[in-house]
């Protein structure tokens, strides 16, 4: 493994079980038909949020339209739309179930969200740890007082 890189606490060689807490490196190719060839390597590559956030800030760059937070907002807004399109062309086209390739597909679009809801929180000096921290609390607050349904931010 490399630097960063972190072994599969299950097991060494690489893990196979679904639900295993690391995830697996792989080498895909992208063709018209969609993502092709997905072999895991022999680790896995282990992501927190301060790490990916720090990681993913060297890839930002984006044009200054008005405040910074612009830019990224609206790519988020895109790519979550990009994700719904993708979900409903499953229903729609193919009942529901969900194929390795829209799976990988998938996988790539909810990266984007990701990237773009960090460079968000960024630009609000915010991290995604806490953010994350806050909804859980936010979250679990709410299911002790029976007001997980329902609407309204004040539950």
């Amino acid at each position: 493994p490399g630097i960063g890189d972190e072994l599969c606490p299950s097991e060494p060689a690489g893990c196979a079980q679904s639900g295993c807490g690391v995830r697996r490196r792989a080498r895909t190719e992208q063709t018209r038909e969609g993502v092709r060839g997905a072999q895991p390597a022999e680790y896995h590559v282990a992501m927190d949020f301060e790490t990916y956030q720090r990681e993913s800030r060297q890839t930002a760059i984006y044009p200054a339209i008005g405040h910074a937070v612009v830019y990224p907002t609206l790519g988020l807004a895109n790519e979550a739309g990009e994700v719904a399109g993708k979900v409903k062309k499953v229903f729609r086209d193919k009942a529901g179930v969900f194929s390795d390739a829209e799976r990988e597909l998938l996988k790539g679009e909810l990266g984007d969200v990701l990237w773009y809801l960090a460079q968000v929180a960024t630009e609000l000096d915010l991290t995604l740890d806490e953010i994350a921290t806050a909804n859980i609390a936010k979250l679990r607050s709410r299911q002790e007082r029976g007001k997980l349904g329902g609407d309204g931010d004040n539950r």
